[in-house]
């Protein structure tokens, strides 16, 4: 019996380790993690870490590296997203897909399942939004018909453009006429 009450006292001395030791570690290992959500980049090579000096007698002042980081901030960097619409394929004589999408730098574009290949940058529309964030795409069933591609921007407003469908696919050069007047602010965006 007295063996079996040593070897208790054991484990449970044992495992009270363990778990002083576990509760330590993330406390220790936190002391190293670097929270700036956008760290600064280290020089890739000894030579690029050291800085010019500045010219004697040089009137132009220099950039400080707070200066850099906030021109950086206000540049645009999303996520990429794509929206797909797509009519009843009875309406037109070949299968149509029409798909909105955005890349990593706030661009947005259209793209025709017609003309293969072909993106068109939706900024060429008038009041085109910048730094897109987020897509969407409808399509009305009829031929003439409309198709609405909605933007939403990086402020949380929604930008929409109307534009007419028809047998001739969208290029860079109809898209202006078939879209009319371009993007609109949505009113009253409750984001």
């Amino acid at each position: 019996m007295t063996k079996l009450a040593w070897a208790a006292r054991g484990i449970s001395a044992l495992s009270g380790a363990v778990l002083l030791g576990a509760l330590m570690a993330p406390s220790a290992a936190a002391g190293g993690v670097h929270l700036d959500p956008q760290p600064k980049k280290k020089a890739s090579h000894p030579a690029k870490a050291a800085k010019p000096a500045a010219h004697a007698g040089s009137t132009k002042p220099t950039r400080s590296e707070d200066d850099h980081e906030g021109e950086h901030r206000k540049k645009c960097a999303t996520a990429r997203d794509i929206a797909t619409a797509a009519p009843d394929y009875l309406n037109f004589s070949t299968p149509l897909i029409f798909r909105v999408a955005t890349d990593r730098h706030g661009h947005a574009f259209l793209n025709d399942s017609r003309n293969p290949g072909v993106w068109i940058n939706l900024g060429i529309l008038a009041n085109a939004p910048t730094c897109v964030t987020d897509t969407a795409a409808s399509v009305t069933e009829a031929n003439p018909g409309s198709l609405y591609v909605t933007l939403l921007d990086r402020e949380g407003e929604l930008h929409q453009a109307v534009c007419t469908t028809s047998d001739t696919p969208f290029t860079a050069s109809n898209l202006a006429g078939a879209c009319g007047t371009g993007f609109t602010t949505v009113q009253d965006t409750p984001v």
